[in-house]
């Protein structure tokens, strides 16, 4: 009897795997539809549809459209927004992991395609471009500024450097390098940036 009720236990589904499955297709759909059709032509009925689950299930997890594109956002880069820095003690080179990493986020084509139909919808849409900074974009460069006040405490920045000018111009070159396509984003650039910034705010 009891070999019999391990048996039945083995080959009944389990349900947390079944809606992990259904989560990850939602997002896969969401990042594939936000791609060919932008955010502002996204449904939550197209996004079910692609997944094969019905909207009510999409619900359970999320209120909006807006939320399960931003997780489609999590997904892609593997973080959630403002997650503090490294701090090894060495400013430069932990701007520059962190820096880095964010290029290859842009090299990679399901980011570009997500994040470049994030920046369109974010021109003419208020709300939307509220909902990106409070939650994506005001995070990270906080996080960065963590990083470089604790530089500052420790004497590697002037004590009167602008450390909020100081993120614009670390995160402002990469941004506009690959929003208009003017030049190739690599870990030299990157390294370059870091160093040139970092020179303009030593004490």
């Amino acid at each position: 009897m009891a070999d019999n009720t391990a048996e039945q236990n083995r080959r009944a589904p389990d349900p947390r795997r079944r809606s992990q499955r259904a989560r990850n297709a939602i997002i896969d759909a969401a990042a594939e539809l936000l791609g060919e059709v932008g955010y502002a032509r996204l449904t939550m009925e197209a996004i079910a549809a692609r997944a094969k689950v019905g909207k009510q299930t999409i619900y359970r997890w999320w209120p909006s459209k807006a939320a399960v594109v931003f997780e489609v956002f999590t997904r892609l880069t593997g973080a959630e927004a403002g997650l503090p820095l490294p701090d090894t003690g060495d400013l430069a080179a932990d701007l520059k992991t962190v820096f880095r990493a964010t290029v290859d986020e842009f090299a990679d084509p399901a980011m570009d395609r997500t994040t470049r139909a994030f920046t369109a919808e974010v021109q003419h849409d208020e709300e939307f471009a509220r909902a990106v900074t409070e939650r994506l974009i005001q995070p990270n460069s906080e996080a960065v500024r963590a990083r470089l006040r604790s530089g500052q405490d420790a004497g590697q920045l002037a004590p009167d450097a602008d450390l909020d000018l100081a993120v614009e111009m670390l995160n402002g070159p990469i941004n506009h390098r690959w929003l208009l396509r003017t030049g190739p984003l690599t870990h030299e650039y990157v390294d370059r940036l870091v160093g040139t910034v970092l020179r303009g705010l030593r004490p």
